[in-house]
């Protein structure tokens, strides 16, 4: 089976040999005043993705080169732009393999907390790049405004009630083909990968877990 790895825009020319994800748990026990220990459940925590990239700086035929990075030094000039902006960006990881059948693929908005870079004699002239990424969960203050209405002498008609409005209408649905990703279907009908958790919060009657799709499923597509 072939692996496509991208942090950011870059596709690592040399996927890692390893891609292991950890999704901590923040579970915490206490006691009661009998003695008894239970077992506070808590939402899980971030997914915390550790890899080790080699970088090649000779052309050895099972690198893969394509236009995204140019050089050793410019994936690293990438990484440390990626460190100071403070910005999440994507991790993918596309698995290819005979039919796709039993395939998914992954897709997470990150920020990189650490990377270090280290020049091995067993790699030659290559370098190895070690990063450490962080789950990245969009979140903000919500804001609302509430209206006093002031009393009426007349009753309440059903007339004067509003309306509740349903949902806007979708503009299409889509069916889901093999080899599909939530990210591959965002980036080709709407034109970024990014929203690919749009159609997520739309189709969360199918979707339990955003990195397994099945072929044959209609999904609702956003405006």
């Amino acid at each position: 089976m072939g692996y496509e790895v991208y942090i950011d825009d870059m596709r690592l020319p040399i996927p890692p040999e390893k891609i292991p994800v950890k999704y901590p748990g923040q579970n915490k026990t206490t006691v009661l005043i009998n003695g008894e220990e239970v077992n506070m459940v808590r939402p899980p925590g971030l997914a915390e993705i550790t890899i080790e990239a080699v970088i090649p700086q000779v052309n050895y035929p099972c690198a893969v080169w394509d236009g995204s990075i140019d050089c050793a030094e410019d994936f690293l000039e990438h990484l440390k732009s990626l460190k100071e902006s403070r910005e999440p960006f994507e991790f993918i990881v596309i698995r290819d393999g005979p039919g796709r059948n039993d395939f998914f693929d992954t897709n997470i908005n990150v920020t990189l907390e650490d990377y270090s870079v280290s020049d091995d004699v067993n790699e030659g002239l290559d370098l190895t790049v070690s990063l450490s990424m962080k789950e990245y969960k969009s979140y903000g203050t919500k804001i609302m405004e509430f209206k006093i209405k002031e009393d009426q002498d007349t009753p309440e008609t059903t007339d004067s009630i509003p309306k509740r409005e349903g949902t806007l209408p979708a503009s299409e649905m889509y069916t889901v083909q093999k080899g599909d990703c939530l990210w591959n279907i965002a980036k080709k009908r709407l034109g970024n990968g990014n929203r690919w958790r749009e159609i997520y919060d739309l189709n969360r009657d199918k979707i339990s877990n955003p990195n397994l799709i099945q072929p044959g499923w209609v999904l609702t597509m956003p405006l």
